[in-house]
């Protein structure tokens, strides 16, 4: 039998200028003496930021340790023949107790050329939002670089964005390229491609507790920026219970939703892929081959590629994302 089991990563706490407590309150994560915590890193292969196993036999030792021992048995023979030794996703919390700055991220061919890494498609879902809380995903009108310019430098740039009203369960899908931002009162869960490259373009004129503002990047967004203006930026999808409902579907990750009262197996034999476990709401238990792990809101488990099969219980139902690689 491998030695290989459903992981759990110790989790990198953030300090942000706009973070909160909700990952303390909310979350039940205690991230000790930081003043806030805006973000979470769940599980995480960003050579800086390389997540540590905290359960089981391979506590202690690192993602990338366990990918370049265990290769495709890990991650899946296409994943690891595509990515090889790269966590391909990263997993976060993200508690947005201000807005954060609004920015973009570039596609794998600028990420590339630039900083010889991956770009940074991403989704976000809500997990909880105030009465009022707001994001920004995308153009409200077609733009160019010319008009957008204009609106940056003559102080107007939120005129043309589009500002959503947000509720808990929604889901937004952002592809490398466009303009977003969290806005206040948002707990959010992120699923991204493994980059940390971010533009900041504008970041409310805000300073640290030195005075100092954050660096923008406003030349280098110019060529990431997607300028095209979409009628629908809030991905639609199926609040439908006890069944799977796949939500985001795109090169990098497949993302399906699982609102369960009841227990369930899933099947992952078909997938030549891990699976990757998000659990937003609720707590169940997972039966494997060779043993079982108890799962509550806040935790993110890696489910390795031999594991082809799960039974899930539970007592009062659960929310999960469940990712793989296509």
């Amino acid at each position: 039998m491998s030695a290989l089991y459903p992981l759990k990563f110790k989790t990198i706490y953030k300090d942000k200028i706009w973070g909160g407590q909700k990952i303390r309150t909310y979350l039940n994560k205690d991230f000790g003496s930081l003043p806030n915590c805006g973000e979470t890193w769940e599980i995480s292969g960003v050579k800086s930021d390389v997540s540590v196993v905290a359960n089981g036999a391979l506590e202690g030792r690192s993602l990338a340790d366990l990918l370049e021992e265990y290769k495709g048995e890990l991650v899946g023979e296409k994943v690891y023949e595509r990515f090889g030794n790269t966590f391909p996703l990263l997993v976060k919390f993200i508690d947005a107790n201000e807005d954060l700055s609004i920015q973009v991220h570039p596609d794998d061919k600028l990420a590339k050329e630039r900083h010889n890494s991956f770009g940074k498609t991403e989704m976000w879902y809500v997990i909880e939002a105030d009465p009022g809380a707001t994001l920004i995903t995308g153009f409200n009108q077609e733009v160019n670089e010319q008009v957008y310019l204009e609106k940056f430098n003559s102080g107007h740039l939120t005129d043309i964005l589009n500002r959503e009203d947000v509720t808990a369960g929604d889901i937004y899908f952002l592809p490398a390229g466009r303009v977003h931002t969290i806005g206040a009162g948002l707990l959010i869960a992120e699923i991204q491609q493994t980059s940390d490259i971010t533009y900041r373009i504008y970041d409310f004129d805000r300073v640290d507790d030195k005075g100092n503002k954050r660096e923008l990047h406003v030349e280098e967004a110019l060529a990431a920026i997607d300028y095209k203006f979409y009628p629908e930026y809030k991905t639609a999808y199926e609040h439908t219970q006890n069944e799977p409902v796949e939500a985001v579907s795109c090169q990098y990750f497949t993302t399906s939703v699982l609102d369960f009262t009841q227990g369930t197996t899933r099947d992952y034999s078909s997938i030549d892929s891990f699976v990757i476990h998000v659990c937003v709401a609720g707590a169940y238990t997972i039966k494997y081959d060779g043993g079982t792990l108890d799962v509550k809101m806040g935790d993110s488990i890696l489910l390795p590629k031999n594991i082809n099969e799960v039974e899930i219980t539970t007592e009062g139902g659960f929310k999960i994302l469940e990712s793989y690689v296509p």
